[in-house]
């Protein structure tokens, strides 16, 4: 009888599971339940790009790509970068088309990190960027930020993280789970910090088209930052195509050429017909794109409103699509919380915890669902909220 105790990796043992994927999988087993816990689109991807992937399949060529992706997306991923932001990426040398955005972060970290190098992970953030760190030996350093600098990184907080081992700052802007943003005033402090050291920037920037009253501002615009900033980017959040696996990292070519290695022994290349889908993305749907900005943009005025309203001090996000309320007032840990929620009142959120310590003492609800639904979930948390304190009153009441 084989010991699997034994031969499992121990890093893998010691690493957590996902704190989005845990609730999500419990309400997976539950009726009637309304779960507002994972980052996907309810709208349906744009036809032009489905009419697209039909036409690659209709022509019964299915193959496999190029190592970095088919030529065109690579021009037309280049030609975006450079209308919006000015800069210019050559699309041979200085980009991989990645399973994903998940996949680019990994390469990127893996084509950066040795055992021993400390990465500045900016929090509360994205679930996998500490784990995939540590799983190359790396140390994550988390940088808080707070609700009172709207959740923003400053110069200050991650001037006192640095020594003569960082190699990486992770700078995840529009954020998930806070929907913070940053702009040009705000990262040129962050630029002057860096600007003579030889610390890389991960600049993860998968909700980019999701703002919401000013234009997204990117790190590369900055002088001096193009250089020293691995930029990650996919469709799966702007273009409503989260199964189709599809996303992209831009940068230096002395960075591309090594972290292509990885993507050619673990991955080899993207998926050619999500590619070939892809190039209508870039170059055919921004009007699409837009009006799914003007919804979401609808239900976030709602959410906030809604929860300031039941007493939830909510931070206005202007980017990505989740709300991020303090639920400190209710004297529950977000743990708890999330878990009563869910099974007493049927509603699916993420404890701001899975995010960090620093995301204690909130929750993530996403808005990337109806407005019906989210109408719904609110009147069952406010009935979750009542019973709370009503408890709390009889507990006054007992003492």
């Amino acid at each position: 009888m084989i010991d699997y105790d034994k031969v499992l990796s121990g890093k893998i043992k010691k690493m957590k599971p996902s704190g989005i994927r845990k609730f999500f999988d419990i309400a997976g087993t539950m009726e009637g339940v309304i779960s507002l816990g994972v980052g996907e689109p309810d709208f349906s991807t744009p036809w032009v790009i489905r009419k697209a992937a039909i036409q690659v399949l209709e022509r019964k060529h299915i193959i496999y790509g190029p190592n970095k992706g088919v030529a065109p997306l690579r021009k037309a991923i280049s030609q975006r970068i450079e209308k919006k932001h000015g800069v210019k990426y050559d699309s041979d040398s200085e980009m991989i088309v990645t399973v994903g955005g998940s996949e680019a972060i990994d390469l990127a970290v893996r084509g950066l990190i040795d055992p021993g190098d400390e990465v500045l992970v900016v929090e509360p953030c994205f679930v996998c960027y500490a784990p995939l760190v540590e799983l190359v030996g790396g140390v994550a350093v988390p940088v808080p930020t707070r609700i009172e600098n709207n959740f923003k990184l400053t110069a200050d907080d991650l001037k006192d993280k640095i020594t003569d081992r960082t190699k990486l700052l992770i700078l995840p802007f529009p954020n998930n789970p806070t929907g913070a943003i940053m702009t040009r005033e705000d990262l040129e402090p962050i630029a002057e910090l860096l600007r003579d050291t030889n610390i890389m920037i991960l600049s993860d920037e998968i909700y980019s088209e999701l703002t919401y009253g000013r234009a997204h501002f990117s790190m590369i615009e900055l002088e001096g930052m193009r250089e020293r900033t691995i930029y990650v980017n996919g469709f799966s959040k702007a273009y409503a195509m989260t199964g189709w696996r599809l996303g992209y990292v831009c940068a230096p070519e002395p960075v591309i050429s090594q972290i292509a290695k990885i993507h050619q022994y673990g991955i080899m290349c993207s998926p050619y017909i999500s590619q070939n889908a892809a190039i209508e993305a870039l170059t055919s749907c921004d009007a699409e794109v837009a009006k799914m900005v003007d919804e979401y943009n609808i239900r976030r005025r709602y959410l906030v409103s809604e929860f300031n309203r039941l007493g939830l001090t909510c931070f206005d996000p202007e980017g990505a699509f989740y709300v991020f309320p303090c639920i400190k007032s209710t004297g529950l840990t977000s743990e708890e919380f999330c878990e009563r929620l869910l099974y007493e009142e049927k509603v699916a959120t993420v404890p701001g915890s899975a995010f960090g310590e620093s995301g204690e003492g909130h929750i993530r609800i996403s808005y990337a669902y109806s407005l019906k639904h989210l109408m719904e979930a609110m009147r069952r948390i406010e009935c979750f909220l009542n019973k709370l304190r009503g408890e709390e009153n009889e507990d006054k009441n007992c003492g």
